[in-house]
């Protein structure tokens, strides 16, 4: 393993909850401090620790995907832009819900439980009931708490937050966070769906085309990656490249070099676009230092696809909101047609339909209409607006797509958009279909 691996690897297995530093690690992995600092910030994205103002970096749970909408106290702390008071040992912790203490004390301690956070002000003895009945406290307003409350947080392992902001402005920021964890929750990686190392079949580059034959004889697969000793991706081999030469070769001499690759951290939509614009069937899934984690095929990813689609859509993004407003108003002659009413959230600062909108729009209705003639999905290859003119808030639009040509692999979609008769947007796209 290299350096940086070697302090991953320290990291993970430290308990969840204990705190490090920079120089900590360097000295306990004999590394330099910048190596030490660029493998804990890589820790940071994995989601292996959490790095607090004034309190430092702590070990944390790894969240798995479906439990993505539950944060730890200190990412609350980061989001809220909090002070520690108390209780640091249990920053790690994951919070079930929060309860907003805008009530009596007798009321608010029927909502408190254990693992809750309770969002207060100074109300002290808010502050001491809720550490005894387990729960963790968020203090807004920027008030210091008592030091007989700090002292029972400590023990209990229960952290007490200070936050400058009011109470509104506190629970709104977490909704929004717990919001945007939702939406990333339904963007399926490229680590999600790959065939691990483990159970993948590749060929090294001091292999013959007989052992090509060989493997592909026993799986019945004719892509593989090609590794060197050190398990670096270093080409791809398919029948075409074996095809006609000398059982004896060596690999290396047919196989394609520098191939294609994604990271883990690739998402399906962006290797389902590689794929159909790279006409490639199997790609393999590096490490940073371009070693090979696994592959995943154009199965799988079609298969994730319509995975995605199944999903309730519980984080709406700004293209959800946009393509949820169509309504299909197909006229009697054939045409397709669909309505949309232009929101608030689908305006500019002067108040008509933003351009990325209307891309979605016209994005949105050539696919639909993709769909219904050709059964497949289709990717963007380019788009030229002709024209926009402005459509004011609460108006009614009809989006019109007319399929001009379309092949096996490539189509042509004119989009026309209207308002009270009059055309105020026509954009003209080619496609790649996802057969």
């Amino acid at each position: 393993m290299t350096k940086h691996e070697q302090i991953l690897h320290y990291i993970e297995e430290l308990p969840i909850g204990e705190k490090i530093s920079v120089r900590q690690i360097a000295k306990a992995l004999t590394v330099s401090e910048g190596t030490a600092y660029r493998a804990i910030k890589d820790a940071e994205n994995k989601g292996y620790v959490s790095t607090i103002e004034r309190v430092g970096t702590i070990r944390i749970e790894r969240k798995k995907k479906e439990n993505i909408e539950k944060l730890t106290f200190a990412e609350v702390v980061n989001i809220v832009d909090g002070q520690v008071l108390g209780g640091r040992e249990g920053l790690h912790k994951t919070l079930n819900k929060f309860v907003i203490g805008a009530m009596k004390l007798e009321a608010m301690m029927r909502y408190t439980e254990a693992g809750n956070l309770l969002i207060v002000g100074n109300r002290y003895n808010a502050h001491k009931l809720a550490i005894e009945a387990g729960a963790a406290v968020l203090i807004t307003g920027g008030f210091d708490t008592d030091e007989e409350v700090k002292k029972l947080a400590d023990e209990m392992k229960l952290p007490i937050i200070s936050s400058s902001y009011d109470t509104f402005t506190v629970a709104t920021l977490i909704n929004r966070a717990i919001y945007d964890q939702l939406i990333k929750k339904e963007i399926v990686l490229v680590e999600d769906i790959l065939t691990p190392i483990e159970a993948t079949t590749y060929l090294t580059t001091e292999d013959t085309i007989a052992e090509w034959y060989k493997v592909n004889e026993e799986i019945k697969h004719s892509r593989f990656p090609i590794i060197d000793k050190n398990l670096k991706v270093q080409g791809v081999v398919t029948s075409k490249d074996v095809l006609g030469k000398d059982s004896g070769t060596l690999i290396e001499k047919v196989m394609t070099k520098n191939p294609i690759t994604v990271n883990g951290k690739t998402s399906v939509a962006s290797a389902a676009h590689i794929m159909v614009w790279e006409g490639i069937e199997m790609l393999p899934v590096v490490d940073p230092n371009h070693r090979l984690l696994g592959i995943i095929s154009r199965q799988d990813v079609l298969k994730a696809l319509q995975m995605i689609q199944r999903q309730p859509q519980v984080g709406e993004t700004l293209d959800d909101i946009v393509t949820n407003q169509f309504m299909d108003v197909t006229e009697s002659k054939g045409e397709e047609a669909y309505q949309s009413e232009v929101t608030p959230q689908m305006t500019n600062s002067v108040g008509t339909i933003s351009y990325g909108v209307f891309t979605t729009i016209v994005t949105e209705a050539a696919k639909r209409v993709i769909r219904n003639l050709k059964k497949s999905d289709m990717v963007v290859e380019n788009i030229t607006i002709y024209f926009i003119k402005p459509v004011q808030i609460d108006s009614t639009i009809e989006i019109r797509p007319k399929v001009l040509e379309v092949g096996r692999k490539f189509g042509k979609v004119d989009v026309e958009v209207y308002h009270e008769g009059n055309v105020v947007g026509k954009a003209m796209m080619m496609v790649q279909l996802i057969q």
